[in-house]
């Protein structure tokens, strides 16, 4: 597919197509219109010599001296030379790719000033898949993320550096391997370039789509355990959520009674037990909180991407120019913190199922799901990977979005760290799809090792995929490949789709 960027409908699914399967990207034939108008007025400013801050003037604290037509070219190129502050390891290819791609949309809406050259110079980027390396830290949040921005301007204007055809090269030299020219910035395209949200916007977004998979992946492994364990199917009653109306919750339960509808596996109260452990009974309403969370920071997250966040915004039909604070990025970091949150929940009470699993005073299974235990330790150890990997979750999950440090003399006195908390996020969902892969093995292994009629057919699937690369565990074995082997099924988004192939898509955003 081939992406159009208008600055105004991109898509989740834009997001994926470009940043993880290589679409191409072009610019709609409604932006340029805007683009120009806005780019004219900017051009009027500076002919006129008046002051208007980031064209005429110096940036931040140095916002009150003014800077003649002159120097406002070399003015820009200072800005992207001096703000390319980066540090540390570089941001994944697919967040570079999502941060030039959401940066093109931002500029496309029209109101960042820039010529319509620059917005294709940035695509040209994209499409030639010349990936700049964009240091992970040193962005505050706002005013924007000046730092990680300002290293993919610098390969745009032939300098820093770039990934291209696997190896890491100077930027001009990516340029004209691309037969691509250095970009001369003109008034006011530095600051466009960097001033808005589009890193953390770029981890986030990423974030949510993967969260998302991680959600449906934790419905299937818990329908799983649940069956493992002879769960009760009662606790996922519809008439449970019409009395407590949250959508999250009733969709969560919906989820569990189609994964679970046909299963010879699950109990009634007083079958087995009266009722079931919190880490089953309650799934609908801690995995609903988590969807509606997700829900939550998607539709924020979607709204940021067809924004115009950089600072000033150009009005052409008002003939305004107008410095305000769109850059700041609270309500990502903000919504950051809540996905990792959200997410980490999920590893927590999946973690829990795990230990009801292994633990024989807890499920009557044989000891950590060995039948020749002492001489084996069979999953015992997975438990303790899970359990590690749930406390550095808890870790994770302590909020960036609370901290404040002023800088630029105290003019930007207040930033949202919006950077760190949407980038942990992506690693508390690492994390959690982790936590769901070691779930995944324990269930099948604990369904192994009974009788006890039909699973349902949606999991059916689910423990054929899984027991096509992983095999009932007898003897002790070196276990690490196929925990890895677990996660890249739910990563790849194997599991989801083996349960959809049976039942349709079963969990979306409440």
């Amino acid at each position: 597919m081939t992406v159009s960027i208008s600055g105004a409908n991109l898509t989740y699914e834009d997001i994926l197509a470009v940043s993880r399967n290589g679409a191409p990207v072009l610019l709609a034939e409604q932006a340029r219109g805007k683009i120009a108008a806005a780019r004219a007025l900017v051009d009027r400013l500076v002919a006129e010599e008046k002051a208007v801050y980031g064209i005429t003037t110096g940036f931040g604290k140095f916002s009150d001296i003014t800077i003649s037509k002159e120097q406002v070219a070399k003015l820009q190129r200072n800005l992207i030379v001096s703000h390319a502050c980066g540090v540390g390891a570089p941001l994944p290819q697919d967040t570079v790719r999502t941060l030039m791609l959401l940066r093109a949309n931002a500029l496309a809406k029209g109101y960042s000033g820039v010529k319509e050259a620059t917005v294709q110079a940035l695509l040209n980027l994209l499409n030639a898949k010349i990936h700049p390396v964009v240091p992970s830290q040193g962005s505050l949040g706002a005013s924007g993320d000046l730092a990680p921005l300002s290293h993919v301007v610098l390969v745009l204007i032939g300098e820093g550096e770039a990934e291209i055809d696997g190896e890491v090269v100077p930027g001009s030299v990516a340029l004209a391997r691309r037969n691509l020219k250095p970009l001369e910035l003109e008034a006011k395209e530095g600051l466009a370039l960097i001033n808005g949200t589009q890193a953390m916007g770029a981890s986030l977004s990423l974030a949510v789509i993967d969260a998302l998979g991680v959600l449906k992946a934790s419905f299937i492994t818990a329908a799983l355990t649940h069956q493992a364990l002879r769960g009760i199917v009662a606790a996922y009653d519809e008439k449970l959520s019409a009395v407590r109306p949250h959508r999250g919750q009733a969709l969560a339960a919906l989820a569990m009674r189609r994964l679970l509808s046909g299963s010879e596996w699950v109990s009634v109260p007083g079958e087995i037990r009266v009722q079931d452990a919190y880490s089953l009974r309650c799934i609908p309403q801690v995995h609903g909180a988590c969807l509606h969370a997700l829900t939550h920071v998607a539709e924020t997250m979607l709204i940021e991407c067809n924004s115009a966040t950089d600072n000033p915004l150009v009005f052409p039909e008002q003939a305004e120019v107008i410095s305000g604070g769109n850059f700041h990025g609270e309500f990502l970091a903000l919504g950051g913190d809540y996905l990792a949150m959200a997410v980490a929940e999920i590893g927590n009470i999946a973690e829990r199922r795990i230990e009801r699993l292994v633990n024989p005073q807890l499920s009557g299974l044989p000891a950590f799901l060995t039948r020749f235990g002492g001489l084996n330790s069979g999953y015992m150890i997975p438990q303790y990977t899970a359990a590690a990997l749930v406390s550095e979750n808890k870790v994770l999950c302590h909020p960036a979005s609370v901290d404040s440090i002023p800088s630029s003399a105290n003019q930007e006195d207040h930033v949202s760290m919006g950077g760190f908390s949407c980038r942990k996020v992506r690693q508390v969902v690492e994390n959690t799809t982790r936590i769901l892969g070691i779930e995944l093995i324990a269930a099948c292994q604990a369904i192994d090792l009974q009788v006890a009629g039909k699973l349902s057919p949606a999991t059916q699937a689910v423990h054929d995929l899984v027991r096509a690369v992983v095999p009932t565990l007898g003897e002790d074995r070196v276990l690490y490949g196929e925990l890895n082997h677990a996660y890249s099924l739910i990563n790849g988004g194997q599991v989801q789709r083996a349960a959809e192939s049976v039942i349709g898509e079963f969990c979306h955003l409440a």
